[in-house]
């Protein structure tokens, strides 16, 4: 059992939980330490989320995963992301799980679909090379949220693969002008972005702002919202 789980849950009783997958790089079998920056990147997003859904009952874990790299076949990242599924399911019983990930924990996250815990997963700034599969996320709620200004992963590959998407689900998508692939260029958007998707993945209202419009805006939109 993960710690991060543990020590979230407290006392109270668990509804629900959101997982937060932090990045990497393509190839690299170095152990992740809690100071990369692509962990730390994160840490303002759980936060958002965690202060968002507050006194409800859902926990947020923010898990490292073993190695830094995807590594081609192997796609490290995703038996991990399932290992912390079946974790969850075992300590908390069968409750629903949001992922949110980011560049490459965003690619995990959106393999990791299948796993029968997960009812949503969003994908901020995520890494989508052409190819990836979508059949995985039929029946989820997904949301893919990518920056104009991104120069690390590639917008049109998060487009194409909405587009493929939705012949299997749902999808909400939103381009952030603007936004680097760091999420710290509108640094505040990103963070309310993932917080209404949380909230919203769990049945509650979005509030008020400019993202909660945007959801509002892009149900049943064909084509992606601009913020």
């Amino acid at each position: 059992m993960s710690r991060d789980i543990t020590d979230r849950a407290g006392r109270a009783a668990v509804t629900g939980a959101v997982v937060v997958a932090h990045g990497g790089r393509s190839v690299s079998t170095e152990p992740v330490s809690s100071a990369q920056l692509a962990v730390l990147r994160m840490v303002p997003i759980a936060r958002a989320i965690r202060h968002a859904l507050r006194g409800t009952g859902i926990i947020v874990c923010r898990p490292r995963f073993r190695v830094r790299g995807w590594n081609g076949e192997q796609a490290s990242p995703v038996p991990d992301l399932h290992a912390v599924l079946d974790q969850i399911g075992t300590r908390f019983g069968d409750i629903p799980v949001t992922l949110v990930g980011h560049s490459m924990g965003a690619r995990a996250a959106l393999r990791a679909a299948a796993h029968p815990a997960v009812t949503a997963v969003a994908g901020l700034a995520p890494w989508l090379p052409p190819g990836e599969p979508v059949e995985q996320l039929a029946g989820r709620h997904i949301l893919l949220a990518h920056g104009t200004a991104d120069r690390i992963t590639r917008p049109v590959d998060t487009w194409l693969y909405a587009e493929r998407a939705r012949l299997v689900t749902e999808v909400t998508v939103i381009e952030v002008r603007g936004g680097d692939h760091a999420l710290l260029r509108r640094a505040h958007l990103w963070h309310r972005i993932a917080e209404n998707f949380c909230r919203g993945s769990f049945g509650m209202p979005t509030g008020a702002g400019v993202a909660a419009g945007a959801f509002r805006q892009a149900a049943g939109e064909p084509h992606r919202t601009v913020l």
